[in-house]
């Protein structure tokens, strides 16, 4: 009943007149027990009904209103005391036993208009002033880039605009060819007064979202916008200064998904807190206050404490995640409001809910709201006070909505008065769906947007709405306090914010909620926040265990040198995870700042700020592990000097990572950017290759370097401080008989003849040309980067827009002779469709399927935190050839659950009862035997719409029929379900590709491209479409199931038309119980039956769908009657009755049933060789069209052997550089770095689409891991070319073909293995996010146990016994190194010899003639002198024998390192085969 009074309320506040305005339904309706307070309410009932048709006899709208509003007080009570009564006792499972929704007063049901009306009178006594602005447009044109068709990029095309450096450079300057402007609005005129709504209606594609947008002045990605937009008496750019005022709600809900709801609310609510608030409420009364009464008016109060979440991470539903963007959006409270296509997966009863309380709220706080919708009913229609019809950028009709279904009847147009209205209207902006009236025609009536216009501009409407604008426009003056209301309104507002500022709070305000809001944001991401954490802990254990207690010895020196590389390394790349955080969160900053929510700018302080707090703690916790385990400088002062440059050094990273995120236009730029500064930084940090030693043109590099700085601190800090002994292997010459120190010298730089003792400042001054001095002064330049960064990041974030709206256009891939005549035909086809419209029978159609699937007694259980839940309960049905049956309920109801468990697809939880198929347990053949097209559109973005359906073709029908006969079928199915136009078009993303209502489609026509023998299963086929394509894709169901096809259909939102094609309905409420299973009847009349006869009793121009929801309480209303459905459907006839059909069915196909052999029965309609050669067909073209992947792999190995080769350019003979060369085979292993991540993410969106595919037994997990593999090899080999090429000969190693070949054979399995590594990683992980964590583990526990950074002789014999031998870089260093170095002779520098004097009776030949003899390493300059000049290796070979490789095992080594690669696959088959992330 309120229901019926708020709508006559509605549209006499909104200025109806009052013959329009309905009697609410009687009142038995919603009361269910005779109580007293029943009985007032009956009689009050009665007397409004002839109140208000005494208003139809001409009374005035003012006495109308008068009259109302006393029977509303009237009523008041009653209804709350009958409501209270009629639920005091009740347990309604639909309302999920205690009812969320229900006050604390004692459960009364919560009142919108009560609420809202309370907030405002309280508003009022606090002084705080209206906003009331109007908005008017005249002339108003919007162009953009046009809809242009481009063709499908391939490999090759991503090197050709790399290296086009003149296209852009002729864009910048203008000169180019310039993108085709099309126009998306053409001169729309007219004017939405404060406390009207007006709906927008236009087929997809239609403008009406660039509508919305420009309305809510958010212009940009749109070349140019004309006209006059008033807003008030402001034009379009004076309101920019008042942004939070008019706002726009995206189809597309963006939120961080590890927030609860309250808490997403609950920022928006910081950075719009009033500075005046009524009834001096405290702010976080206020905050509570504003978040209950949002949750309550959206029916979602139990998900207050539930994560919002989004694809990736589990949440609340579709629908209520819907109801949280349009409560944020409420809470900028903002007097222009635009809501584009809000209500898309919400069920009927919800749809209407939302549209109803933005009524109350347009009528009581007088704002200007327009709203565009798909598939809105008739009850949500005659809630609006305006309607503009657009068709293809043009306003063809914009006027009152009462007279548009009568103002295109007038233009000619058949009436079909059994479509809703804003169907009927849109409908008559289609050519395919438009009719005529008799004796009209496309001659002497509107046919095109062109005539429809010409139309609408001679009309009487055309002459109102100018006559309104003038009206409205003459007005402004008179309306100048208002005016001014509204600018103390919004100067009060304020809190600390300047009075020209777009933004409610002042910015240390903001910067403070996005604090506390990313403080939230990490405590509840726990996953990566303990992943971290572990990583973080694991690894400072592994280091203090691998450097255990070093020594202040000459053997450890260059082992410390290593430890503070790697501790400050990991450190630094703890960040680089900030990039992809920065470009993912891109899209919520950017609807943030569009609601002036904050400053971009001020997210990046705040975040920073408690970034670094987690960090902090983090790097104290390594710092302490790593510090003292390993013996470094035992000096409170050097401890903290040394925590102090590694948390430098992590939040200079931190900002460049997220400078780079700033800048970049898209993740693979962003990669390729990344991966050359880092080169950079890691080569020229100075251990690597020493200052001295790197070329001149790259040294100033070390100057901005934030590693370099920071390392050479790290060692001025160690070093600086200690003197190191020197051990007896590097003392020269040492053995039997040299025992006098004055005739030896240690080996280690910065070591003086005569003494055992080397300072360590000396030895960081002659090896890396460090001064301890410097240090602060190097610190100095660190903190003067920082802040550099910290502007940059800041200013970069307020300028740089990307991702800011713009839409892509379609890729098609380029015809060739089949297609072309392929498309001929469908264009021809088509054609003769749209002229004979009566062939609409579905007679192509011929579908050989007899056998019924039933379901008795059917629960399904899954398990929770602390028991189980059942989804599923006692549910009884059937399905049968010839018949479509819809599955309906509220949002949760189950309806995707029962599918998925008919459907065989459930992994997870208990499901007891009996599914059968012909009276028999369904057989292995099942699933490929029917068809699920899911709600999920989930595809190969790489392929096109036919080349999606003959996949699916060529796999799923059974392998005998001709290739030729599946293809011509394919044909049939693009032609049925209306994808000519798309037919070559990629299927792209969501964000980049085919529309939502497009790839709909594409879902559809895979499955039927399968030619189901079985079943159809569809689950939501008609969500987020607009009426028209809806009504299109049900009639095409309805054409199958005619044609003998067994349909089984979810469905949300149907119009009275749409509901009428369906045969059979089964209705469920929450907690998976059945309301009602039987025959619809046509009009619904036995649906209506069963309703009313158990009190429930709809009005003739109810839409059934709606109602039948409404009854059993889907709605945020109370259920009609006392008792459950659920309750009533398991006592009725009608249950009795569909038992017994089951029973039949059962008996009649048993016979059936037992006469096929099931040994015959195959899992894959396909033998593997078919597999094989469709699968990798696909795999291969998908790679090929995935230039980026591909090209930034490349790139990626071209940048760093390049600037290692060039690092490294020619080196000499000399000692330094043999170490120099153990580094650039080190280099190799940055492979797994490079490629690990994207490989992943990758694999990762092949194998979402291989569950899908598997689970309708396509093709077996062993086909797609040898595709992938395969897929992977050409790319794989020329990366390994690219990078080896410039790595091996640019600093000049051997060029034997013996040698270079085996150092490429290393190289290519390195590439291989790091590709492999990834997929095994892949596959063991549930996503991308997950797999990254363990990436950096693998790589530095690699890295760090194969001899290079702590050579052999100096690790623990626990990690030697075990870990070197296991990992597989042991295998690649010892390889390359030794084959590298083997018999390559040494000529030292002046500077690197070791100068010692020999005994005063020999010369220094004589002196070391027993030290050589006995096996010692190095050569003498001059054996003649007693000054001797001592270099410590002859030939390579000496310098790595002591490391524990031999040149005679590198093809053993090689075989090895193979069969790590081998050991990779083995682990990819095996998870793929058994480990299925897809739960279900």
């Amino acid at each position: 009943m309120a229901d019926a009074f708020q709508r006559a309320e509605a549209n006499v506040a909104a200025g109806h007149p009052a013959e329009e305005i309905e009697a609410p339904a009687t009142y038995q309706e919603s009361v269910s027990t005779a109580s007293p307070e029943d009985e007032k309410a009956q009689q009050a009932a009665e007397r409004t009904s002839r109140e208000l048709a005494r208003t139809r006899s001409g009374i005035s709208v003012e006495q109308a209103e008068a009259d109302f509003r006393e029977l509303q007080r009237e009523l008041t009570g009653v209804s709350r005391a009958s409501r209270r009564s009629g639920r005091r006792d009740i347990v309604d499972p639909e309302k999920n036993v205690s009812d969320p929704s229900a006050s604390d007063d004692g459960g009364s049901v919560f009142d919108l208009e009560d609420a809202l009306r309370g907030d405002l009178d309280s508003q009022n006594e606090a002084g705080i002033k209206n906003k009331h602005i109007g908005a008017y447009w005249d002339g108003l044109t919007v162009k953009g880039f046009g809809g242009r068709a481009n063709y499908v990029p391939t490999f090759p095309d991503a090197f050709i605009s790399f290296f086009d450096y003149i296209t852009p450079v002729m864009k910048l300057l203008g000169l180019g060819k310039k993108p085709v402007e099309a126009t998306l609005l053409h001169d729309f005129q007219g004017v939405c007064k404060p406390g009207e709504m007006v709906l927008v209606l236009g087929k997809p594609g239609s403008g009406c979202t660039t509508f919305l947008k420009t309305i809510a002045n958010q212009r940009y990605g749109y070349t140019s916008v004309t006209g006059e937009v008033l807003y008030g008496p402001w034009t379009a750019e004076e309101f920019g200064r008042y942004r939070g005022e008019a706002v726009y709600n995206a189809e597309d809900d963006l939120h961080h998904p590890t927030l609860t709801v309250e808490q997403t609310l609950a920022f928006a609510l910081d950075t719009k807190m009033p500075n005046k608030r009524p009834g001096n409420m405290s702010k976080a009364d206020f905050k509570e206050h504003v978040i209950t009464t949002l949750l309550k008016m959206f029916n979602i109060e139990h998900t207050r404490k539930t994560i919002v979440g989004d694809a990736f991470v589990r949440g609340v539903s579709g629908g209520e995640r819907k109801r949280v963007s349009i409560a944020e959006m409420m809470i900028t409270k903002g007097c222009i409001l635009s809501w584009d296509n809000s209500t898309r997966g919400l069920d009927a009863s919800t749809a209407l809910d939302f549209t109803k309380s933005l009524r109350v709220q347009t009528n009581l706080y007088k704002t200007t709201t327009f709203v565009s919708l798909y598939q809105a009913s008739e009850n949500i229609f005659e809630l609006f006070d305006k309607v503009m019809v657009i068709d293809e950028g043009r306003q063809v009709y914009f006027g009152p909505a009462k007279t548009a279904r009568a103002y295109f009847e007038g233009l000619g147009f058949n009436p079909r008065p059994r479509q809703t209205t804003p169907d009927y209207v849109t409908g008559c902006t289609d050519d395919f769906e438009r009719e005529y009236a008799p004796g009209r025609s496309p001659e002497n009536a509107p046919h095109s947007p062109e005539t429809l216009l010409g139309a609408f501009r001679k009309s009487d409407q055309q002459k109102a709405n100018e006559a309104e604008m003038a009206e409205y426009k003459a007005a402004l003056e008179q309306q100048k306090p208002a005016h001014q209301d509204f600018e103390v309104a919004v100067a009060e507002s304020k809190r600390s914010a300047s009075k020209k500022s777009p933004y409610q709070v002042g910015f240390h305000l903001q910067v403070w909620a996005l604090m506390k809001r990313q403080f939230t944001l990490k405590i509840q991401d726990r996953f990566n926040l303990t992943v971290s954490w572990l990583r973080s802990i694991i690894i400072a254990i592994v280091l203090g265990t691998l450097y255990l207690n070093l020594p202040e010895t000459s053997a450890s020196a260059f082992s410390k040198g290593g430890l503070l590389f790697v501790a400050l390394l990991f450190n630094a790349f703890q960040a680089f995870s900030e990039l992809a955080s920065t470009m993912m969160g891109r899209s919520i900053v950017n609807k943030h700042k569009a609601y002036a929510f904050h400053r971009p700018s001020a997210l990046w302080i705040g975040q920073i700020i408690v970034d670094q707090a987690f960090a902090a703690s983090e790097i104290m916790v390594f710092s302490i592990i790593v510090y003292f385990m390993t013996g470094l400088v035992r000096d409170a002062g050097a401890f903290f000097t040394f925590y102090l440059m590694i948390l430098s050094g992590n939040i200079a990273m931190t900002l460049f990572f997220r400078i780079i995120g700033c800048l970049s236009p898209d993740f693979d730029y962003a990669i390729k950017f990344a991966v050359i500064v880092i080169t950079l930084f890691v080569t020229t940090s100075g251990y690597l290759i020493q200052y001295d030693a790197q070329q001149v043109w790259l040294r100033w590099i070390y100057w901005v370097n934030v590693l370099g700085l920071s390392f050479s601190a790290l060692m001025m800090n160690e070093f600086g401080r200690i003197n190191m002994e020197c051990t007896a292997d590097s003392l020269i010459p040492s053995g039997p008989g040299y025992d006098n120190i004055e005739n030896q010298v240690c080996t280690l730089a910065g070591s003086s003849a005569g003494s055992t003792f080397i300072d360590g400042s000396a030895y960081i001054s002659q090896t890396y040309s460090y001064f301890p001095k410097d240090l602060w002064r190097n610190w100095g330049i660190i903190m003067s980067l920082i802040v550099f960064f910290l502007i940059m990041n800041v200013v970069l974030g307020e300028f740089v827009k990307f991702g800011m709206g713009g839409n892509a256009a379609k890729v098609f891939s380029k015809e060739n002779k089949e297609r072309k005549q392929l498309n001929a035909a469908l264009a021809e086809k088509r054609k003769a469709r749209r002229a004979d419209k009566s062939n609409e029978t579905g007679s192509e159609l011929l579908i050989k399927s007899e056998a019924v699937l039933t379901w008795e007694d059917l629960c399904y259980d899954v398990p929770v935190p602390g028991g189980t839940r059942r989804l599923l309960n006692n549910v009884f049905g059937y399905v049968k050839p010839g018949e479509l049956t819809a599955l309906m309920g509220a949002s949760g109801a189950g309806k995707t659950t029962l599918l998925d468990v008919l459907a065989s697809r459930k992994n997870i939880g208990v499901i007891s009862g009996d599914v059968l198929v012909d009276g028999t347990k369904p057989g292995k053949q099942f699933q490929r035997s029917t068809s699920y097209a899911e709600q999920l559109d989930l595809h190969e973005p790489t392929q096109t719409v036919r080349e999606a359906l003959r996949f699916s073709a060529d796999l799923r029908q059974p392998y005998e029929t001709p290739i030729a006969e599946r293809h011509a079928y394919v044909e049939e199915i693009i032609s049925l379900l209306e994808m000519e136009e798309i037919a070559d078009a990629l299927i792209g993303t969501p964000e980049a590709g085919l529309t939502v209502e497009q790839r709909k489609r594409v879902t559809i026509g895979v499955e039927l491209a399968a030619k189901p023998e079985l079943l159809l299963f569809l689950d939501e086929p008609t969500s987020g479409l607009d009426s028209q394509s809806a009504y299109n894709i049900v009639r095409f169901l309805k054409k199958l199931a005619a044609a003998g096809q067994a349909i089984l259909c979810t469905i949300h939102q149907p119009n009275a038309s749409l509901f009428e094609n369906f045969d059979r309905l089964l209705l469920l409420e929450r907690g998976g119980r059945t309301v009602y299973f039987g025959d619809i009847g046509k009009d619904a009349h036995v649906l209506r039956s069963y309703l009313k006869r158990h009190g429930a009793e709809a009005r003739p121009t109810d839409n059934v769908a709606e109602f039948m929801l409404e009854a059993i309480g889907a709605g945020s209303a109370p259920r009609i009657g006392d008792r459950d459905w659920g309750d009533i459907w398991d006592e009725s006839p009608e249950l009795a009755n569909a038992k017994t059909v089951i029973q039949q069915m059962r008996q009649e196909r048993l016979a059936v049933a037992r006469s096929s052999d099931a040994s015959l029965e195959k899992e894959y309609a396909s033998p593997v060789g078919h597999q094989l050669k469709v699968v990798c067909r696909r795999m291969f073209r998908s790679f090929w069209r995935s230039p980026n992947y591909l090209f930034t792999r490349l790139f990626n190995h071209a940048a760093v052997a390049i600037i290692t080769g060039l690092t490294y350019l020619q080196l000499d003979d000399s000692r330094a550089s043999l170490q120099n060369k153990v580094f650039v085979m080190f280099q190799i292993t940055v492979l797994p770095a490079l490629i690990m991540t994207q490989v992943e993410v990758m694999f990762h969106i092949k194998r979402a689409i291989f569950f899908r595919e598997q689970s309708s037994k396509m093709y077996s997990p062993f086909t797609f891991v040898t595709a992938i593999t395969l897929a992977e090899m050409p790319y794989s080999i020329m990366c390994a070319v690219v990078f080896f090429l410039p790595l091996y000969y640019m600093p000049g190693f051997q060029t034997e073909s013996s040698r270079a070949g085996y150092q490429f054979f290393m190289v290519l399995i390195t590439e291989i293995f790091a590709i492999s590594l990834g997929q095994a990683n892949a596959s063991l992980t549930p996503s991308p996010r997950i797999s990254a964590q363990f990436d950096p583990f693998i790589i530095i526990t690699f890295a760090l146990f194969c001899g290079v950074t702590i050579p052999y002789p100096q690790m623990p014999g626990f990690w030697k016994a075990w870990l070197y031998q296991l990992d597989p870089f042991t295998r690649l260093i010892s390889g390359t190194v030794s084959t590298a170095l083997e018999g390559i002779s040494v000529q030292c520098r002046q500077d690197e010899l070791n100068l010692f004097t020999a005994p005063s009776d020999m010369n220094c030949g004589e002196y070391m003639e027993p030290f050589f003899r006995n096996g010692g390493p190095g050569y003498l300059v001059s054996n003649s002198t007693q000054d001797c000049e001592y270099c410590a290796f002859r030939v390579g070979d000496d310098f790595y024998t002591r490391l524990n490789i031999s040149f005679d095992n590198r093809w053993r080594d090689l075989g090895i390192y193979a069969a790590f690669m081998g050991s990779n696959l083995l682990i990819l088959l095996l998870a793929s085969r058994f480990v299925n992330y897809n739960k279900r």
